[in-house]
């Protein structure tokens, strides 16, 4: 049972890491242009 427990915090862990990687590192670079005149539908 303690290492099925143990098991569960890393991948709590690793998939929390993963978020924060995502969320802060691997930004998506935006575009210059205006989405205003043609409506994109970036917003």
């Amino acid at each position: 049972m303690e290492l099925f427990q143990e098991i569960l915090v890393f991948i709590t862990l690793a998939l929390a890491i993963g978020f924060l990687v995502k969320k802060y590192f691997l930004k998506k670079v935006k575009s210059s242009k205006s989405c205003g005149e043609d409506s994109c539908g970036c917003h």
